[in-house]
């Protein structure tokens, strides 16, 4: 279908009813602005977008990103591009004996950054080389989920918050766990943020509980207890409100943070090599 947008027209279909939008026949590489500006807006209004047979250069990447808002850098740097602090290298290729990327990262229904007073807006994918089978990212829209809720169970959730901890994640996460230094727990303080999150851009409500870093779900009786985290999860990563995307080299993937969660999935990583890029852009305080 046509899309029309306020800046382009551009032709897109939906990933699924209701959610996400594949936008075809467009560069991201030299596309005019006219044309990007209408990619912008497609992702602002369906949560995520997708450009297929993409070629990029780290420069290409950047320049992308910094359409949607300014980079986010990343609190784990010795992945990054050598030059390009803002590209994380997610694989498990060994190069000269040491790995070049994160491996293994992401896996687990979460949104990322959500450990920080302003978890990152969006996160981009870009796809360099991928397996055959497996590895497959998993997209899930939590407005619809939040909108299939009775009137009385949103009106309970509504009062909830979530203490959100990045060194318990990093000291329990299942691959890549580890211990933080004082420079960065001092750089990522325990946060905050509500368990309904409302979308800056046009009001929509989103159930947010993002897991891996919640520590306590605060206005409950007892807040450490997590039971409620584990059910809402199972709830809003139904097969009704997911999107799963199957890898092609050259892709871009790109999601709203603020009414999505996303996990990885795994692979055969002693037959098949997967490299990507991810790039992330600066959000605002949840509310």
């Amino acid at each position: 279908m046509q899309a029309e947008t306020a800046s382009a027209s551009i032709s897109i279909s939906p990933m699924q009813p209701g959610f996400g939008a594949v936008i075809h026949g467009v560069d991201a590489a030299h596309a005019d602005p006219v044309t990007m500006a209408g990619v912008v807006e497609a992702f602002h209004r369906h949560g995520a977008i997708l450009l297929r047979n993409q070629t990029m250069t780290p420069d290409d990447l950047m320049r992308f990103v910094r359409l949607f808002g300014e980079a986010e850098g990343h609190s784990l740097r010795h992945f990054t591009l050598p030059g390009y602090p803002e590209i994380f290298v997610l694989s498990n290729r060994i190069e000269n004996g040491r790995p070049i990327g994160a491996h293994n990262d992401g896996v687990g229904w979460h949104t990322d950054y959500s450990y920080k007073e302003k978890p990152v807006m969006c996160t981009m994918l870009y796809a360099v080389e991928v397996p055959p089978e497996g590895s497959d990212t998993l997209l899930a829209d939590c407005c619809a989920a939040y909108d299939a809720l009775a009137e009385q169970r949103k009106a309970e959730l509504g009062h909830l918050q979530l203490h959100h901890s990045y060194a318990h994640f990093m000291a329990t996460r299942e691959h890549g766990r580890a211990t933080l230094t004082e420079a960065q727990k001092r750089e990522n303080p325990d946060v905050v943020h509500p368990l309904v999150r409302t979308h800056p851009a046009d009001g929509r409500l989103a159930l947010w509980p993002s897991t891996g870093t919640v520590v306590e779900i605060l206005g409950q009786d007892e807040p450490s207890d997590l039971a409620l985290l584990d059910e809402l999860v199972e709830f809003l990563t139904q097969e009704r409100f997911v999107h799963r995307h199957k890898w092609h080299a050259g892709d871009i993937l790109m999601w709203d943070n603020r009414c999505t969660l996303h996990t990885g999935t795994l692979f055969d990583d002693t037959r098949y090599i997967r490299t990507m890029h991810r790039l992330w852009v600066k959000g605002d305080r949840p509310v």
